[in-house]
């Protein structure tokens, strides 16, 4: 059997600060003895209960933020930025899919950082319709590849909205809940290891029982897509499947998901170029 983790940090218990995030922060090294000591309980967990295969897609900012030093044989670790399909790189045939460490999206109260694939870039996403968070536009891709998502643990507020409502066959762990943007409360250290380990364990019984479902998008896939710059969309617009609608929104419509996925990442792309280019 073979489980996928995909890793984020915003979600993961006692990440308050600006200074977790960065490689340069001053709180970097403690956000990575967190992220990595979340990912060896589920991993852990995970392969005592018939997991062979763990593949582990670090996925936060530069995506090297787990220390590998300790990691065991069995797991495979898919690191570095950018990176095609990004936060699901590595999850294709995995017979189940775990998001640690995830938040809610742009424009969530109560909840820390809240922002949607690129909080400097993108203000609103939606697929079919539907506005998405990260945890959302990754279970879709995840669907279209017949992989069911079986955990997601972060955030109160991504947990009782996106999750209960968009994924409710997941098993939903709450990490920390937040006070605001940049302050939240969390369970001690060994009470966040035994949410992880009831929520690996569960999350493996509802594989065997059968009951996990897909997140699926009817293609075409149409994506509307709100920067938070008007430059941002100008230059969205010069690929020509791109249609601009207002000062900074675009639509445009994808085969399926994984198209729209790789449309996305490269629109955020080009948007970090322009921002390099106007703040150098």
């Amino acid at each position: 059997m073979k489980a996928f983790i995909s890793l984020d940090l915003e979600g993961l218990p006692y990440i308050v600060s600006r200074e977790h995030l960065f490689v340069k922060g001053t709180l970097y090294s403690e956000a990575r003895k967190i992220a990595t000591e979340v990912v060896r309980v589920v991993a852990e967990t995970l392969h005592e209960n018939g997991v062979d295969e763990v593949v582990v897609a670090d996925s936060h900012g530069p995506m090297v933020n787990i220390l590998v030093d300790e990691t065991p044989a069995y797991l495979k670790l898919v690191r570095g930025f950018p990176r095609p399909l990004s936060m699901v790189a590595g999850a294709k045939e995995a017979d189940l899919a775990i998001f640690l460490g995830y938040h809610a999206k742009a424009g969530t109260g109560h909840a820390t950082f809240d922002h949607t694939y690129s909080g400097a870039t993108v203000g609103r996403l939606e697929i079919n319709g539907v506005e998405v968070s990260e945890t959302l536009l990754n279970a879709y891709l995840l669907g279209e590849w017949e992989v069911p998502v079986a955990m997601v643990a972060g955030d109160r507020a991504l947990i009782e909205g996106d999750v209960k409502e968009r994924l409710p066959w997941a098993v939903g762990v709450v990490l920390k809940e937040s006070f605001g943007r940049y302050s939240a409360i969390s369970p001690g250290v060994e009470g966040v290891r035994e949410v992880l380990r009831e929520g690996a364990l569960e999350a493996v019984k509802r594989l065997e029982e059968r009951t996990l479902e897909l997140l699926r998008a009817e293609p075409p896939v149409e994506v509307r897509l709100r920067f938070l710059n008007s430059a941002f969309a100008e230059t969205a617009e010069l690929l020509p499947q791109v249609e601009r609608i207002d000062g900074k929104t675009v639509v445009f419509e994808a085969k399926n998901v994984e198209e729209a996925y790789k449309l996305v990442e490269l629109l955020v792309f080009a948007s970090a170029g322009i921002s390099s280019i106007v703040n150098r």
